[in-house]
């Protein structure tokens, strides 16, 4: 989240060469990135003009601060929503019963009464009579016979003809599409640049030179990219249609012809026959005849009565039923909200030696991290503040501080290794 920023100044004086590395801008979040690197320009200037004027051999302190921003955060909150429930009602439904009714039917009876009839008797009579007798005749007859003769009949046959088909054909034609093209467009990025040679610094109260190697500016370039886009354009398709022509076919019809037949025919002919007359006659013959006569006889009759019978009918009826309704609920969501924090950032902050102004000493040990030995070590001990100094305690304060060592790197490492992690915001 955060970009250590290092530069290392070197010094020299005649034969004597001393460099030394203080960080100038230490660790920032992202999204402070650039205005931070105005700062430390502005710190990086601030300490030439010190070194130029004052030749304060003051020292950079770590400080943190906190910067507003803001948080997206998750509230709890209600939703009104329709839940299914379900409500009891009672409909009306028709019931069929059954009802007495009375029938009116026709109850069967009988009734004596008395009625003539007539009495079939026999009385003796003469009777015409015809005797049967046979006499020999000849009568003519027809008999069949066979006659050729000619019939119109249909013969069959063959005949050519074109019939319209509709034959499926491809065609051509255009259609819309889109082809895959690619724009080039170009985008602001910041790179770094090294600043070749080394920048004059001036002099301090005792003399030594200041200069400065290895100082990195920022510079905007563009950078290009390539976006893929589409263009209309068109692509030839075949697209089905219909062709009209004519297919050879041949059609059965029927011509007229004429096929001798044989057909039924009767010729005359006498043929020999008996044939039976009558010859008339008396004859004794009973005929019938009839008297008057009273026979008992029942009859039936029907008289009226009533029969209980059952009738449909139909009964209004509750029934219970239950029907779905909507009900207004509450539903737990999640809103979203904002909510202001504070984020802690770590500044470098220039302190003054105190005992600047006052008199001038040399100590044995180097002051304020600098190393004036004239050969240079392989290997050096780097030491840092205890946690239980405080950040206003004076240089004289921190000297007394009780120091612990932390790791034993080598001078040219440590320099390889701050050149690499000093960045600037953006880069």
């Amino acid at each position: 989240m955060s970009t250590e920023l290092t530069a290392f100044f070197a010094f020299s004086y005649g034969p004597c060469s001393l460099t030394s590395g203080k960080a100038l801008i230490d660790q920032q979040t992202a999204a402070s990135q650039i205005p931070n690197a105005k700062i430390a320009q502005q710190r990086v200037d601030l300490d030439v003009h010190h070194h130029e004027h004052d030749h304060d051999p003051g020292y950079w302190k770590k400080k943190v601060i906190w910067k507003e921003g803001w948080k997206k955060v998750w509230k709890p909150g209600k939703k009104q929503i329709w839940v299914p429930s379900w409500k009891q009602i009672w409909k009306p439904i028709w019931v069929p019963i059954k009802v007495p009714a009375w029938k009116d039917i026709q109850v069967p009876a009988w009734k004596q009464i008395w009625k003539p009839i007539w009495k079939e008797i026999q009385v003796p009579a003469w009777k015409d009579i015809q005797v049967p007798d046979w006499k020999r005749i000849w009568k003519p007859i027809w008999v069949p016979i066979k006659v050729p003769a000619w019939k119109d009949i249909q013969i069959p046959a063959w005949k050519q003809i074109w019939v319209p088909i509709w034959r499926e054909i491809q065609v051509p034609a255009w259609k819309e599409i889109q082809v895959p093209e690619w724009k080039q467009y170009w985008t602001p990025e910041w790179i770094k640049v090294g600043i070749p040679g080394e920048k004059y610094l001036g002099k301090d109260h005792d003399g030594w030179e200041y200069t400065s190697h290895d100082l990195w500016k920022k510079k905007l370039v563009w950078k290009s990219h390539w976006k893929k886009i589409w263009k209309p354009a068109q692509k030839q398709i075949w697209v089905p249609s219909k062709k009209l022509e004519w297919k050879e076919e041949w059609k059965q019809i029927w011509k007229p012809g004429k096929k001798q037949i044989y057909v039924d025919d009767k010729k005359l002919e006498w043929k020999e026959a008996w044939k039976q007359i009558w010859k008339p006659a008396k004859k004794q013959i009973w005929v019938p005849d009839k008297k008057l006569e009273w026979k008992e006889a029942w009859v039936q009759i029907w008289k009226p009565a009533k029969k209980q019978i059952w009738v449909e009918d139909k009964k209004l009826e509750w029934k219970e039923a239950w029907k779905q309704i909507w009900t207004p609920a509450w539903k737990e969501i999640w809103l979203p909200a904002w909510k202001k924090i504070w984020k802690p950032v770590i500044i470098s902050e220039w302190f003054p030696t105190p005992d600047h102004h006052h008199h001038h000493h040399h100590s044995p040990e180097p002051e304020h991290g600098w190393d004036r030995k004239d050969t240079p070590r392989t290997n050096k001990t780097l030491w840092k503040r205890a946690d239980t100094a405080s950040n206003n305690e004076t240089s004289v304060a921190v000297q007394n501080t009780q120091l612990k060592p932390t790791k034993h790197i080598a001078l040219g490492d440590l320099k390889e290794t701050s050149s690499k992690a000093f960045k600037f915001p953006g880069a």
